[in-house]
C-alpha cells in the first residue's frame, strides 16, 4: 500500500517520524508505504488540488491513495469548520475513490495541546492549558496561537517554532493521548489504518 499524503511544509517536519513510529505499533507487517509531501504553507484549492490529487494517483509510481490533510485555520475564512473542510476537499477533487480529504481543528498545534505540561516545561511557563478539549480551542484564537504566547511569556527566550518545538513536544509522548483527546486526529489516522488492515482501527 502506497499512501501520499499532502500537508503544509512544517506539519510533515513535526509530525512525520511520530506518525510513523505510532503506526509501526498498529500495522506490524502491514505497514503501507508513506510519503509525506509537503505544499508551500497550505493545501492548494480547486482546480490546482484535483490535478495534484489526479497526478499522485497516476503514471508508473502511482499512490494507492492520498490523503489530503488541511488546517481549518488557514489565515483565511475558507473553511468554517473541519466538515466544511473536508467537504469542500472533496468537492474540489471530484468522486474519487482514492482520495481523502482529512482536516486538523483547527490547526496542528490542537494535537500538542494535550501535552500541556511538556510544552509549559519546554517554554519554562506555567500558563494554564487553554481547553480540556484541544479541538474546541478556535477561529479567533487557534491553538497556534496559545503556543507563540507561552513561549514568547517563558523563560526559554525562543520563539514557537512548529518544526523544531513541535517536533520536540511529541518526542517522548503517547501519541494515542492526543487520538483519544482530537476526534479529528483519531479519523485522520484510523483513516490511514483503515486502508491497510480496518480489523487494527482505534475503537
Amino acid at each position: 500500500m502506497k499512501i501520499a499524503i499532502l500537508v503544509e511544509g512544517t506539519t510533515e517536519v513535526a509530525f512525520r517520524a511520530k506518525l510513523r513510529d505510532f503506526l509501526q505499533t498498529r500495522l506490524a507487517g502491514k505497514m503501507p508505504q508513506i510519503k509525506f509531501i509537503p505544499q508551500d504553507g497550505r493545501i492548494p484549492k480547486e482546480g490546482k488540488l484535483k490535478r495534484l490529487v489526479e497526478n499522485l494517483l497516476s503514471g508508473q509510481s502511482a499512490y494507492d491513495a492520498v490523503i489530503a490533510l488541511t488546517d481549518v485555520y488557514t489565515g483565511t475564512k475558507d473553511f468554517k469548520d473541519a466538515k466544511d473542510a473536508k467537504t469542500k476537499m472533496m468537492d474540489w477533487v471530484g468522486n474519487n475513490p482514492q482520495f481523502y480529504p482529512h482536516a486538523a481543528l483547527h490547526d496542528f498545534e490542537a494535537w500538542l495541546l494535550p501535552y500541556w505540561s511538556t510544552i509549559q516545561k519546554i517554554a519554562k511557563h506555567n500558563r494554564s492549558v487553554p481547553s480540556v478539549s484541544p479541538e474546541t480551542v478556535n477561529h479567533n484564537k487557534p491553538p497556534a496561537f496559545h503556543l507563540k504566547e507561552i513561549f514568547h511569556l517563558g523563560k526559554v527566550k525562543e520563539d514557537y517554532n512548529k518544526p523544531i518545538h513541535g517536533k520536540k513536544i511529541l518526542e517522548k509522548e503517547d501519541l494515542m493521548l492526543a487520538i483519544q483527546a482530537c476526534p479529528e486526529l483519531k479519523a485522520f489516522i484510523n483513516q490511514i489504518i483503515s486502508l491497510c488492515d480496518s480489523s487494527k482501527v482505534i475503537p
